[in-house]
This record gives C-alpha cells, sequence and structure tokens, in this order.
C-alpha cells in the first residue's frame, strides 16, 4: 500500500540528517523531521499540505513512490489523531495499518504484526 511508503519517508526524516534538511528547506517551515505524530508540528502539517505535488516529486527522487493524495491523506490522519478526533485504531485504519479482518485468538497474521510494529513507531503506542 502506497501509504506505507508515506509512513516509511516520514520515517526517514528522524534518521537520515540529509533528507531531513533537504525537506526543511523545501518546507520552508519547521526541522524537517516529520517521523511521528510528536514531531509533525502545525506548520510542517500544513506545508506537506500545500506542497504535496513537490514533496511528492521530491520523494520520488529519493526512492518513494507514492501519490500526493496519498500524502495528504497520511498527513490529515496525522492532524485528526493528535487533535483527539480519531482514535489510534482509525488512524491504523486510515493509513493502511490494518487488514481489518478478524483473527484467531492467540494468531496474528505478518501485516498485523507490522501494523503493531508501525503504530509503536510512529504513534508510540502498542496495539493489542
Amino acid at each position: 500500500m502506497a501509504t506505507t511508503a508515506v509512513l516509511e519517508f516520514m520515517q526517514k526524516t528522524g534518521t537520515d540528517t540529509v533528507l531531513k534538511q533537504q525537506l526543511e528547506g523545501l518546507l520552508e517551515t519547521g526541522d524537517g523531521d516529520i517521523s511521528s505524530a510528536a514531531e509533525l508540528d502545525a506548520n510542517e502539517s500544513a506545508a506537506l499540505t500545500e506542497r504535496a505535488p513537490r514533496v511528492t516529486e521530491f520523494a520520488t527522487e529519493q526512492g518513494f513512490s507514492f501519490t500526493s493524495d496519498e500524502l495528504i491523506t497520511v498527513v490529515e490522519s496525522f492532524q485528526q489523531l493528535q487533535a483527539g478526533d480519531i482514535s489510534t485504531e482509525v488512524f491504523a485504519q486510515t493509513v493502511g495499518l490494518s487488514s481489518g479482518k478478524a483473527v484467531q485468538s492467540g494468531t496474528k497474521t505478518s501485516f498485523q504484526r507490522v501494523a503493531d510494529y508501525l503504530c509503536k513507531t510512529y504513534l508510540g503506542i502498542e496495539r493489542r
């Protein structure tokens, strides 16, 4: 799912100094670190939305493939989560971290394990 590519791009800004600096210049606000809900501030969210086509093109040059609409969906989901307008479960479903399929008790699919990992990494929460 391409929203996963958006999340991977966002996470990389927390560890790649050059990418972070280039994104900061592109956004013209913030510090370029958009790696988590805690790091993504309101000004960066607005800039990502306003400059979505440019950010998407930049991300493509860095090896990430997603559309402007997918970027905007993820950014808006982060904003709604930060504001408390949606639950972590709704956030996970919106950005494609949950398959929505029921699983037998005690058994997790590899997709659910990845969703758990991404929720913990990006949101600092543990899914049960």
